[in-house]
């Protein structure tokens, strides 16, 4: 019993030395709570159609019991956008991962026209994945930029519904996946400061997300 303790504790001791580059991010900040929910907040899918969305390239998006469902039926990226452009937000949404496929709540995102090519943008990763760095940051061109903390990559709950809080004002962004902040991170080379909110299907083929409960607060409007 004690060896398998101790094999296991040196294992996990090993994750930590596995951090990218630039920050983790791990601080926690205090909950927001009192304060997120108030004036402001809008609900950007009314559980019957995609109205305030537009698809972006041939994935499949369709409304099913009220949930929006995202699934490959191709083996290429495709993407969920929203009408509307956004700088500073806070944003909720509930996510299931039915698949094995790598998803994620892009903001300030643009495509090259006529492609589901991401021309620019930043990536709140989610990946059912243990170690895959669900609610660390992608893109802009220059890959993984912030990672969660090691002990915060067991949040993520595959074929269960989690939930995602956001925010987004100027270089600092913030994640916090099942009551657990899992990201607080202060960019210091910002590539991107406006642009669309979009649900991502990764290629590859395998992507199959649901989501549902999505509300978006514009704080460059207050």
């Amino acid at each position: 019993m004690y060896k398998l303790v101790f094999v296991f504790a040196a294992a996990m001791a090993a994750f930590p030395q596995q951090a990218p580059p630039q920050a983790r991010a791990a601080a926690r900040p205090q909950s927001t709570r009192s304060r997120e929910f108030d004036e402001g907040w809008v609900n950007a899918f009314n559980g019957k159609d995609l109205s305030g969305w537009i698809k972006v390239g041939n994935e499949e998006w369709t409304v099913e019991n009220g949930t929006i469902h995202g699934k490959a039926v191709t083996k290429d990226y495709g993407y969920l956008m929203t009408e509307k452009k956004y700088i500073d937000l806070q944003m909720t949404v509930r996510f299931k991962c039915e698949g094995d496929g790598n998803s994620g709540v892009f903001v300030h995102t643009e495509f090259k026209p006529g492609t589901a090519d991401v021309s620019q943008g930043m990536q709140f990763e989610i990946d059912p994945t243990w170690y895959h760095h669900t609610g660390g940051l992608y893109g802009d061109g220059r890959g993984w930029i912030a990672w969660p903390a090691p002990e915060n990559e067991f949040v993520v709950r595959k074929d269960e519904w989690n939930e995602y809080y956001l925010e987004v004002q100027g270089n600092r962004y913030r994640a916090r996946l099942n009551s657990i902040w899992v990201m607080d991170f202060t960019d210091p080379s910002p590539k991107s400061f406006d642009g669309h909110i979009a649900l991502q299907l990764h290629s590859g083929g395998q992507g199959n997300m649901r989501f549902k409960d999505i509300a978006i607060r514009d704080l460059s409007s207050h």
